[in-house]
């Protein structure tokens, strides 16, 4: 999991899919943290995007790093606690004047569970870690 969250920082953007009725909606997100030992995201609890996830958690993203590309599949869970989201806004403390935390707050945090990513290069064999 490392690895990932490793690779995610360093791509600096990543682009999320979900999906809303039969329709994919994809976007760029740029928040990623380990809590816990969890991979953890970050959105406001208002957008579209929440709401989807809200819908059917099951996601995948996307980034590309040089010669190399990620993709991260897996289900998005909602951590409501407020020691999470504090972390996240640590993280990414630039965020702190757009999101609020706590049960009032309009920050959301999600953590993957069973996930699976797969870093892929024309240059080498996919290599696939679960988490």
């Amino acid at each position: 999991m490392n690895r990932v969250y490793e690779f995610l920082k360093a791509a600096e953007t990543y682009y999320l899919a979900t999906v809303e009725g039969d329709q994919p909606r994809v976007r760029p997100f740029g928040t990623v943290h380990i809590f816990e030992g969890k991979l953890y995201i970050q959105t406001g609890k208002g957008k579209h995007v929440a709401k989807q996830i809200a819908a059917n958690p099951k996601v995948e993203l996307c980034a590309m790093k040089g010669d190399e590309w990620i993709r991260v599949a897996g289900t998005l869970v909602l951590d409501e606690r407020a020691e999470a989201q504090e972390s996240m806004l640590d993280e990414y403390p630039s965020l702190r004047a757009m999101y609020s935390t706590g049960p009032d707050g309009n920050t959301a945090v999600y953590y993957f569970k069973d996930a699976i990513a797969t870093i892929s290069s024309f240059s080498h064999e996919p290599v696939s870690i679960d988490f």
